[in-house]
């Protein structure tokens, strides 16, 4: 099968466009794996609840960016009908990032909320139980979607996007707001101390991390209702790379390693110290 860019290199247009979702794909490599490497080498960052989450998004978000560079620049048709599509596993590496997400906003809900609660409850192991879960859940939906007729899959699809939506508007928009004013005002009356501190960073992280996906998420959620209420035909564009709305996900998979590094001192102190200088080095 022939495969090429999706749109002939003739323009300044086509060209910019092919080199953005080059470069688009590259990054999201780039810093997750970075990312990746870090929180693996630092023992205490692996002792963290959060930090599990953060590598279950920096695996999820690393496999978009490959197939970024199959479905986002040649001229592929991401499908059910399609006979070049990934067999829906393309998709599913950025819903494996949606729902990291969405399980670390409960968890840090929880665990400003109930402290002593949830270091009970959420232990290291059961954390890694919890992301185990939604991935073995995840490409048992893969095997659901391939096994079953083309009308049964898009059902299945609509359905999950539906349940996908509610979850979204409960917990990424309703816990936000209720983190930010703990963050806010009830963090503000403990005494000054390292804990609340690191505790203030911990949720102000969180909850950048949701704005950013709720701006980059909504648009084709919204987008997805509409088409399949309306019985529309969604792919209305030549690939996913010539699509801002299914864009969109894949900048903010390129943007949230950015804000993990920004937002967590231990982090960014390894990625510099241990990861990126010795490969300058050796480079050298």
């Amino acid at each position: 099968m022939a495969l090429s860019p999706v749109l002939p290199l003739d323009g300044f247009g086509n060209v910019l466009l092919f080199l953005f979702n080059i470069f688009l794909a590259t990054g999201m490599v780039f810093l997750n794996t970075s990312v990746f490497i870090s929180i693996a080498m630092n023992k205490s960052l692996r002792n963290e609840n959060r930090c599990l989450y953060m590598l279950s998004t920096c695996i999820s978000d690393v496999c978009s960016g490959f197939t970024y560079y199959y479905v986002g620049v040649l001229d592929i048709q991401d499908n059910y009908a399609s006979p070049n599509r990934t067999y829906y596993i393309g998709p599913t590496f950025l819903g494996l990032s949606y729902m990291a997400t969405l399980a670390a906003q409960a968890d840090r809900y929880h665990a400003v909320i109930s402290p002593f609660k949830y270091s009970q409850r959420m232990t290291r192991n059961r954390t890694a139980v919890v992301i185990l879960f939604f991935w073995v859940y995840a490409f048992f939906i893969v095997g659901v979607n391939n096994l079953v007729p083309i009308g049964t899959a898009s059902a299945i699809t609509g359905i999950g996007t539906f349940v996908a939506n509610l979850f979204t508007v409960i917990i990424m928009i309703g816990l936000n707001i209720k983190l930010f004013i703990i963050a806010k005002f009830h963090l503000e009356r403990d005494p000054p101390s390292a804990e609340r501190e690191s505790k203030r960073a911990s949720i102000y992280l969180i909850v950048v991390v949701a704005v950013f996906f709720l701006i980059a998420w909504l648009p084709i959620f919204i987008h997805i209702i509409i088409c399949n209420i309306s019985g529309t035909r969604c792919y209305a564009f030549k690939n996913e790379g010539t699509d801002a709305l299914r864009t969109l996900p894949r900048v903010n998979a390129l943007i949230t390693p950015l804000l993990y590094i920004r937002g967590c001192a231990p982090l960014r102190a390894t990625l510099f110290s241990k990861v990126w200088k010795p490969c300058c080095k050796n480079r050298r």
